[in-house]
């Protein structure tokens, strides 16, 4: 028989309890970033994911790949919980707070700020950012092109307020307790992105996500003099009511 005519191994399919260890893992690992930064050690993730140190390093052999993965895993679930909830729900402001809260049990808005800085931008992650965020911004267009969702609400804005909703409170509350917080304070903010509920304008930038993505921190100001500054200017936009 000749060279080509032979025939060819097919590829192995992972073992179910491979794949099982692997989520484990990239559970735990995100877990561990939000809860102790992403220097966490390896050793507690493997503990954490409850399977061998060995296992851990079989399916990362570094930490930089696992990150990377944690990363890219959490960009790949944004997209199709997007794509699921738009394809899914009878209207698009419904789709849009089914993401939301979504977003919230994955804890998108707190993995993803902490990896953002530390992990080298490459062709699968550009890929998957692109595809996260098409998916993102067709949420937010389609409930603008249904009328139900404020036109000054942009898809930054979301993207924001995910990460303002999904880190624990400071203080002694429970994990538990911090969760149910944060999808109440969800929907009472839910309500004030409804179109019809509110026709005066949002005070403050109006951010892309293209915007959102490319901002670097500006130079150090002192926080109480803005704060100060913001306050006395929006109390006269407000009490005037400006249209």
């Amino acid at each position: 028989m000749s060279e080509p005519d032979k025939p060819r191994p097919k590829p192995r399919r992972p073992r179910a309890d491979a794949l099982r260890n692997r989520q484990q893992i990239l559970r735990a690992a995100a877990d561990l970033i939000i809860e102790q930064g992403p220097n966490t050690p390896m050793d507690l993730i493997a503990r954490r994911a409850q399977v061998g140190i060995a296992t851990l390093y079989r399916h990362f052999p570094d930490r930089s790949v696992l990150l990377r993965q944690v990363a890219l895993e959490t960009l790949r679930q944004s997209a199709a919980e997007a794509r699921a909830a738009l394809a899914e729900e009878t209207d698009a402001f419904t789709a849009l707070a089914r993401y939301m809260h979504d977003s919230i049990d994955l804890r998108i808005g707190a993995v993803l700020p902490v990896l953002a800085e530390r992990l080298p931008v490459d062709d699968e992650l550009i890929e998957a950012r692109r595809l996260s965020r098409e998916a993102h911004d067709a949420l937010a267009a389609a409930a603008h092109e249904e009328g139900s969702l404020r036109r000054d609400v942009t898809a930054g804005d979301i993207s924001l307020l995910i990460t303002r909703f999904t880190p624990a409170l400071p203080g002694a509350i429970s994990a538990e307790d911090n969760y149910r917080l944060s999808h109440r304070h969800l929907e009472l903010m839910l309500d004030g992105m409804l179109r019809f509920l509110s026709d005066e304008r949002l005070p403050g930038p109006a951010l892309s996500f293209d915007e959102l993505i490319t901002m670097r921190p500006g130079p150090t100001q002192d926080p109480a003099h803005i704060t100060q500054e913001i306050r006395a200017e929006e109390r006269g936009r407000w009490w005037r009511r400006e249209p």
